[in-house]
Parts: structure tokens; C-alpha cells; sequence
């Protein structure tokens, strides 16, 4: 049995007692913001039907320019580009860097922050509250970095862009089988290429990896005392917060890590 749905009217739009049909109903809503005698939202639409930038925006503080910044990063809930930025706000790069450090600042102390790693920007939560988001989301547990991974992307993450060779002459083992976990896992990636004989690729962090780690930007790393090895309680933070919800590290060859 099915119950005819029934909105109540607007008042003035129909006698009292009465009630309009869901079409009638919604159709007698100020949904424009002008029969209620309040100011509604209008987008100018350019030629290909796109809301055309305000003309305030071009002369705005960085500050507020940082209101639309956190409005696109936030729906769009994925890494983004700086040019990017530039094209959906119609800014320079320039004013979009000072409107995202804007936004960083604004963003310290709540349960949210903009990472910013190159050229890309990323609205995420903050590390503090991850019990609480990990509650939310109730995810598999994953799968811990061995201790071979972690001593590679601690190399990669002091000493970027690293190529494979210094990476092996540093830890003294063959590394290739835990560079291609650490790509599969996103939390590395090649970068460039050196300017030597072969060309051989250059390594670098990612996002993700500041994800992980819980930091806005790479040059927030901790200081080392020396050399690349971690700190025994740097070591353990990264052991519980680098993972990835992928399975256990395949066994690499013999001597190769």
C-alpha cells in the first residue's frame, strides 16, 4: 500500500486546510529567492554557460580569495594543481599560492589542513583526529611497511629527488623490489631524470605519503642527528602511520633488500 505524498502549502498560495500537489507545491517555493522579498545567489553565465568570475574576486585579499580555494578543494576531495586552481578561480598562480597559504593558516587548530606538496594542494583532516575519522569509516587494518621500506623511503623523503643508485649505495643492498612496493603503495614516485649517462629516473614523495605521515609540507619533516637512519620513536610513528590498505609486501629475491 502506497500513501500519496501531500506538502503543505506556502502560505498564500493556497486556502487554509488545503494542499497542493507535490508539483504544485514545490513549483509555489521561492526557490529563486525573489517571491519571499529576500536576495538570492545569481551566477552571470558566460558563452559556454559557465558562472563567470565576480569582479571582486580580482582585487579580493588573499584571505577571502582563500574561502572559494577551500569551497573548490573541498568538493573536488582530491590532489589538485595550483594552474588548476588558477583556471576554475580565474587568478594567477601567484594569487592563488598567497590565497592557499592564506588558507593553511586559517586551517591551523581545527580538525582540518591544506597539504601542499610541488605544485599540488589538498584539503585532508588532521592526524590528531584520525581515531575519530577511522571510527567514521571503520576500514580494513591495514598492512604495515617492513623495516627495509621504511629505511628506503626514509631516504627518499630526506634526500629528494634520490635516483635508485644512491638509494642501493646508501643501504648496500638491491632495492628494486622495494621501490616498486613503495610506487604500487603511492607513497613514492618518479619525479624527473637525472642529467647523467642513462638517465636513470629520479624519486620523490607524495602526497599520499604527507597523508600518511600526517604533515602539510615535506620541509616539515623532523631534523635528523645525522645520516639517514630515523629515530627510534620517529621510526615507530612512521611504522604505525605508513600503510596502505593493500596486502602484506610480496617476498623479494634473495639479497634484494
Amino acid at each position: 500500500m502506497t500513501e500519496d505524498l501531500t506538502l503543505s502549502a506556502v502560505p498564500g498560495e493556497a486556502p487554509p486546510g488545503e494542499h497542493l500537489e507535490p508539483a504544485g507545491a514545490l513549483a509555489s517555493l521561492p526557490l529563486d529567492g525573489e517571491d519571499d522579498g529576500e536576495e538570492g545567489f545569481t551566477l552571470e553565465l558566460d558563452e559556454i554557460g559557465r558562472p563567470r568570475v565576480p569582479d571582486w574576486v580580482a582585487g579580493s585579499e588573499p584571505e577571502d580569495l582563500a574561502l572559494a580555494l577551500e569551497s573548490v578543494c573541498f568538493v573536488l576531495n582530491r590532489p589538485v594543481t595550483v594552474s588548476e586552481l588558477s583556471g576554475i578561480l580565474g587568478q594567477p598562480s601567484q594569487r592563488v599560492d598567497r590565497a592557499a597559504e592564506a588558507l593553511a593558516g586559517q586551517l591551523r587548530g581545527r580538525g582540518l589542513m591544506l597539504q601542499r606538496h610541488r605544485d599540488q594542494v589538498q584539503l585532508v583532516t588532521r592526524p590528531e583526529t584520525a581515531w575519530a575519522v577511522q571510527r567514521a569509516l571503520s576500514p580494513e587494518r591495514p598492512a604495515r611497511l617492513s623495516r627495509p621500506a621504511l629505511e628506503t623511503l626514509a631516504i627518499i623523503a630526506y634526500r629528494q629527488p634520490v635516483t635508485r643508485a644512491l638509494i642501493e649505495s646508501i643501504r648496500g643492498v638491491n632495492c628494486e623490489a622495494v621501490l616498486e612496493s613503495l610506487e604500487r603503495r603511492g607513497l613514492i614516485a618518479e619525479i624527473g631524470r637525472a642529467s647523467t649517462p642513462g638517465q636513470p629516473r629520479l624519486f620523490g614523495t607524495t602526497l599520499r605519503f604527507l597523508q600518511l605521515v600526517g604533515l602539510e609540507r615535506v620541509d616539515q619533516l623532523p631534523p635528523l642527528a645525522g645520516g639517514i637512519g630515523l629515530p627510534e620513536e620517529q621510526e615507530r610513528a612512521w611504522s604505525e602511520a605508513l600503510a596502505a590498505p593493500q596486502e602484506e609486501e610480496e617476498p623479494a629475491p634473495p639479497g634484494s633488500i
